[in-house]
């Protein structure tokens, strides 16, 4: 197991892995969970177990007398928060971060405003349109190509790239089916990477740097859960002071909005600069997912990640 092997929990502690949830990324949770599950069972926890999270969650994780969540959701009451706090009213220690850093960083708008406080970290130009606002209006300072996101959704759900004017409506059109507010920014012309943040005894640390190239036009959810629709680059073509500074960022990133156990941050890489487009408090653990391969280049093993993720379990408001 190498360096990652101590082990905060005895082997018979009641382990619920947390999977499905409400959100549009309820598939790509139950893998997620179903994999975790597997690994938690090969690490010999042998009363891990997984729930599939629906509007019964607290009558379930109360008869199944779960004393540790581990939380493979993904995406709206999952990774926002909500979920968070009916852990800690529970009193159930759980992975990943917190209630209020969960809740900030599902939201792109307040993930923005609480890292510009931060001047090492550029950000793309970007407006945010709330409902019944005018998007044109909102948008006359921005240059195309834009990418039109919802503020709280992941997964690329609801994303569009806007190449001209005339496309602006039909894109927000559809990212306010999935949120009231949008976020519209500036394209980056660049490449995509992104690297994990974990921790060891409450030090944060940043994986490897992983480049993805889609081979669809941008990083939508074909190329991210369809297997082969992507390249990935492990370590990221990066000059190394490039890379230092992506990964000095990154654990920045982390501890500014208060995260706490694993998230990822992503970045598009424009002429050697880093822009900061998200951190995602609960990346995805399944077969293709970049957490895994990103660990995997540090010589950290599925189930060593797993086990690491675990052992930074608590109770965080």
């Amino acid at each position: 197991m190498g360096k990652y092997n101590e082990r905060k929990y005895s082997a018979d502690t009641k382990i619920g892995v947390l999977a499905g949830g409400l959100s549009s990324e309820r598939e790509v949770s139950l893998r997620s969970g179903k994999n975790v599950c597997e690994a938690l069972k090969r690490l010999g926890y042998i009363n891990a177990e997984i729930i599939t999270v629906d509007r019964d969650i607290v009558k379930n994780l109360k008869e199944k007398n779960i004393k540790v969540a581990y939380n493979a959701l993904h995406g709206k009451y999952g990774e926002d928060g909500c979920i968070q706090g009916i852990l800690e009213l529970l009193g159930i220690e759980y992975t990943g971060c917190g209630v209020m850093a969960s809740a900030i960083t599902m939201n792109k708008e307040y993930t923005k405003r609480i890292l510009s406080t931060c001047p090492d970290i550029v950000m793309a130009k970007s407006a945010f349109v709330k409902k019944g606002e005018d998007i044109f209006e909102k948008t006359k300072n921005l240059k195309y190509p834009l990418f039109t996101k919802p503020v709280s959704e992941g997964s690329s759900f609801g994303m569009t790239k806007v190449n001209k004017k005339e496309e602006l409506q039909e894109a927000y059109n559809l990212a306010v089916k999935y949120n009231d507010d949008v976020l519209i920014e500036e394209f980056i012309d660049g490449f995509f990477v992104t690297v994990g943040v974990l921790e060891k005894d409450n030090k944060p640390f940043a994986t490897e740097i992983l480049e993805i190239r889609p081979k669809t036009e941008w990083y939508d959810f074909e190329a991210k859960y369809t297997k082969g629709m992507s390249d990935f680059i492990i370590p990221a073509r990066l000059k190394e002071e490039t890379a230092k500074k992506v990964k000095e960022i990154a654990v920045k990133a982390f501890e500014t909005a208060g995260c706490r156990g694993v998230s990822r941050i992503d970045f598009m890489m424009m002429n050697d600069t880093p822009y900061l487009l998200e951190i995602n408090t609960s990346p995805g653990m399944t077969d293709i997912s970049d957490l895994p391969a990103q660990a995997k280049a540090m010589d950290i093993s599925y189930d060593e990640l797993v086990l690491l993720i675990l052992n930074n379990a608590g109770l965080n408001k």
